[in-house]
């Protein structure tokens, strides 16, 4: 993995919205750039926090049991481990993650927006 790059050229090549391309591993830890667009899916993930750092636009993550949390460019929030939430997008918003390589796009929610680690590290090899 390339330990330099740009995060504009990153976004450049990120075609399909809710599709998380790695672009960086540090300390066992993905930095994942996507594109985002409408309604993600309800899920969590048990044993990982999940970091949302918003770039452009604007990010709603919804929970089941507390408040929602609007993020626009600039913002962040982390999601603790084994919270339900839903993140939703008005319009396009460019998001980066940070998370163990462990975590599962989706947690174990499978749906037609999951990718696997795989299809987000596939440009790398």
């Amino acid at each position: 993995m390339n330990p330099t790059g740009r995060l504009a050229e990153e976004f450049a090549a990120i075609t399909e919205h809710w599709s998380p391309r790695v672009i960086a591993m540090s300390n066992g830890q993905y930095v994942k750039l996507a594109k985002v667009r409408g309604e993600f899916v309800w899920h969590d993930h048990a044993d990982e926090d999940e970091l949302f750092l918003v770039m452009r636009g604007t990010l709603v993550l919804r929970f089941r049991d507390r408040p929602e949390v609007t993020l626009r460019a600039g913002d962040f929030h982390v999601v603790p481990r084994g919270v339900q939430h839903c993140p939703y997008a008005p319009e396009e918003a460019w998001i980066m993650l940070v998370e163990p390589a462990a975590t599962k796009h989706t947690g174990d929610v499978e749906s037609a927006l999951t990718r696997s680690v795989e299809t987000q590290t596939a440009h790398l090899r």
